[in-house]
C-alpha cells in the first residue's frame, strides 16, 4: 500500500526500502544537485576517478578532493567531478571527517553511475 519507487520521464528519482530509508536514483541525484548548494551532500573526485565512478565502481577515501561537512555514514550522496558534473549516486560508508582523514577505506558505495556525455 505504500510507494516503492518514484519515477519521472528522465528516470528513477528514489526508491523506498523496507527499512524506511530511501535510495537515490540518478534522476533524483540530478535534481538534488540542482537544488543544493555546493558542496552539500557531495563527494568530489578528479579526472583519475571519473571513469571508474561512471562505471559504478566505489569511491575510496584517498581519491576524494572535497566532501560536504554534513555527510554521515549511511547518507545518500552525490559523487561529482571537481568541475561540477554529476558522476554517480551512492551511499556514504564513512562520515565527512573520516573521508577527509583516512588514506584507505571505501568512502562511497556507488549504486548508479552517469554515462559520459558524448
Amino acid at each position: 500500500g505504500r510507494p516503492q519507487q518514484v519515477h519521472a520521464e528522465a528516470g528513477r528519482i528514489v526508491s523506498f526500502g523496507t527499512d524506511g530509508r530511501f535510495t537515490l536514483g540518478l534522476e533524483g541525484g540530478r535534481r538534488l544537485d540542482a537544488a543544493l548548494d555546493r558542496p552539500s551532500y557531495r563527494v568530489v573526485v578528479d579526472d583519475e576517478s571519473e571513469p571508474f565512478v561512471r562505471d559504478e565502481k566505489n569511491v575510496f577515501a584517498k581519491f576524494v578532493l572535497e566532501v560536504g561537512d554534513e555527510i554521515r555514514a549511511g547518507d545518500e550522496v552525490l559523487v561529482v567531478h571537481e568541475r561540477g558534473e554529476l558522476l554517480a549516486v551512492g551511499t556514504a560508508q564513512l562520515d565527512a571527517a573520516a573521508i577527509r582523514d583516512f588514506e584507505t577505506g571505501m568512502a562511497v558505495n556507488v549504486r548508479e553511475g552517469a554515462p559520459a556525455e558524448t
